[in-house]
């Protein structure tokens, strides 16, 4: 029989089925004769450089790579890096850029750069915990006010163009730009404001694009699919990821998602950043977290009809932080930094390294269920791309499985094939039997580039 290995399964201590996300396996809906999907090993990533500090961003404007690392405004070319000039603060930063300047917004501060990196200075502008630049503007956002700076000079702000969010007297988080639109971050609701002129603050609220969510933090929402998609809640309503559009939001998240982010506490989600990715037929959406990075892919979920999420990791086993953030699109290639050290790095799919260090993955399979009558296992069987491995390595997979989806037996190990040996057949045999059902799990390491295509298992049916 075949078993569907594109979402795995397990249970909990609350009595809940869960659902086993795959971990740096990204499930690929595709029809290839064998399947109609598969999983295919996630990116690598190559170092390219070592920087002054931890990355906070990037940007590429007018064909260069700018990055905030550490204390520093720094650019990137060909893997050498040249500091620019001093950033304060720590944390995340935001970049934008109008005709002749690129803007960042970091340690409450505003800079730009135009050759010679500057900081506005003018007392009225106030703390920046944010800024998007929209129609000759830079506007900033200190959490209670909207400000801009002068059209005729953007280091000079005027307090009485100030202006404010008050659809919900709740705080400002952050600031985005789409279709030339501000979209206003507040905690429990999103305002959208239209660029109107006048003397004063010159743009006004658009009461038809309010969207009745907020975000959690400064850096929780991101331009995606040609919408809004964000992190956070109503009032009165736990935190999910949501896509925003013409004043409504739609739940990406699943209730898997939802589960996994309530174990941590809001000040932790606030902390939390969104991105997006789009090549080779994904859509991607990554919300990094502390220990993991939860990914959602629009275009697969799309194909499937039902949502698609996987896990990123830099760890061996379990799942740790992901060390890629802050993707950038330059030289035909996807760069990004290392928010726990001051490596620049290349994403690509030669390797499924992290910096040159080994990282594992993992998947499981649905439960397996012949009606309550049990079955003997004599064989399971791996359907891959062996072969594909690195010179020199060995790699193996290992197999382990569950009656009650929270207890599992010891790993049974398999080689998988080393370089050069595409026939080789990933198999275990005489894998013992089940009462009433079962679940099945995988893993191995970044030494062992496989693409998994099904599981087969042939099955001896018990109490006929």
């Amino acid at each position: 029989m075949q078993v569907p290995i594109l979402n795995g399964g397990y249970t909990d201590g609350a009595g809940d089925f869960r659902t086993a996300l795959p971990v740096n396996m990204i499930p690929v809906p595709k029809q290839n004769g064998i399947s109609s999907g598969y999983l295919r090993p996630a990116d690598g990533i190559l170092s390219h450089g070592v920087g002054p500090g931890d990355d906070r961003g990037g940007i590429v404007w007018r064909g260069e790579h700018y990055r905030a690392m550490g204390g520093k405004l720094v650019r990137v070319a060909n893997g050498l890096v040249e500091e620019l000039g001093e950033l304060a603060g720590v944390g995340p930063v935001t970049f934008d850029y109008s005709f002749d300047c690129l803007g960042i917004a970091a340690g409450g501060s505003l800079y730009y750069w135009n050759g010679t990196l500057t900081q506005v200075t003018d007392p009225d502008l106030g703390n920046v915990v944010d800024m998007v630049w929209v129609d000759g503007y830079f506007m900033t956002t200190d959490g209670e006010y909207l400000v801009v700076t002068e059209l005729n000079d953007r280091t000079s702000v005027n307090p009485l163009k100030y202006g404010s969010s008050e659809a919900d007297p709740d705080p400002v988080k952050g600031l985005l730009k789409l279709r030339n639109e501000v979209y206003a971050l507040n905690r429990h609701t999103i305002e959208l404001f239209d660029n109107v002129g006048g003397t004063l603050f010159p743009f006004e609220r658009n009461e038809a694009g309010q969207i009745q969510r907020g975000v959690l933090g400064t850096h929780c929402a991101v331009v995606y699919a040609d919408s809004l998609a964000f992190l956070g809640s109503a009032r009165n309503e736990a935190p999910a990821v949501w896509l925003g559009q013409n004043g409504g939001s739609q739940k990406l998240s699943t209730r898997e998602i939802d589960v996994l982010l309530e174990a941590y506490d809001e000040a932790t989600l606030a902390q939390a950043e969104l991105e997006t990715r789009t090549l080779k037929g994904h859509q991607l959406l990554y919300l990094h977290l502390p220990d993991k990075t939860l990914v959602y892919d629009l275009a697969a979920s799309m194909a499937v009809e039902e949502p698609v999420w996987f896990v990123l990791s830099s760890s061996l086993t379990g799942t740790g932080r992901y060390r890629a953030r802050h993707f950038v699109w330059h030289d035909n290639l996807w760069q990004c930094g290392d928010p726990g050290s001051a490596n620049i790095g290349i994403l690509t799919d030669a390797v499924s390294s992290h910096y040159g260090e080994v990282v594992g993955w993992e998947f499981g399979t649905s439960i397996i269920y012949n009606e309550g009558r049990g079955a003997l296992f004599h064989e399971l069987e791996l359907v891959a791309l062996p072969g594909r491995c690195a010179l020199g390595a060995d790699p193996v997979v290992w197999t382990s499985h569950s009656e009650d989806g929270e207890t599992w037996s010891m790993e049974v190990a398999c080689p998988a094939g080393k370089i050069g040996e595409r026939n080789a057949r990933i198999k275990w045999r005489r894998q013992g039997r089940m009462r009433q059902w079962r679940l099945q799990k995988f893993r191995g390491t970044s030494d062992a580039r496989l693409s998994f295509a099904r599981l087969d298992a042939t099955l001896e049916p018990l109490n006929v």
